[in-house]
């Protein structure tokens, strides 16, 4: 099997810089995350789109559409922001032949008590266990992208 990760930004790549809470989005945080783990598959980390999910637009979602149909992999991981990824979801159920899961973090993954290794370990077992199709990785669960959604006051997705 050979994974492609799509880092698009999000908090899961993001580096804050000061006490107002001033960020950038960083380099993919899922590069890192795999090499320290020491991984045994082959994989590719490509960045299209560094954006907090929430300033993600319409022709945003169009090109990591085009990015994920233009990659030969089958199996696909989109490391996203965790505000709009069912949206995104909803773009890419039309990257027909493939097996696509959208993770992200509630923290960033440079933070010590961030849950990006977590989900990102859970993304990728569900990328290689599941049928085609696009769904989202989030605390453990596997969400189909139709019925879920985000429940902010408790951080958590919830099925709908």
């Amino acid at each position: 099997m050979k994974l492609h990760i799509l880092a698009v930004g999000g908090t899961i790549d993001k580096v804050y810089f000061d006490a107002l809470s001033d960020y950038k989005i960083g380099p993919p945080a899922a590069a890192e995350i795999l090499q320290r783990v020491n991984v045994n598959f082959d994989y590719d980390v490509s960045q299209v789109i560094s954006k907090d999910s929430l300033d993600m637009t319409d022709a945003d979602r169009e090109e990591i559409l085009a990015a994920v149909q233009a990659h030969p992999a089958k199996h696909v991981i989109i490391t996203h922001g965790t505000d709009t990824m069912v949206d995104t979801g909803q773009v890419l159920k039309q990257a027909l032949g493939k097996t696509v899961v959208i993770m992200g973090a509630m923290q960033p993954a440079l933070m010590k008590l961030s849950d990006a290794d977590f989900n990102l370990g859970v993304a990728v077992a569900a990328v290689q266990a599941l049928p085609e199709g696009v769904y989202l990785c989030m605390s453990g669960r596997i969400y189909d992208v139709d019925r879920v959604a985000k429940n902010r006051s408790e951080s958590q997705f919830q099925d709908l």
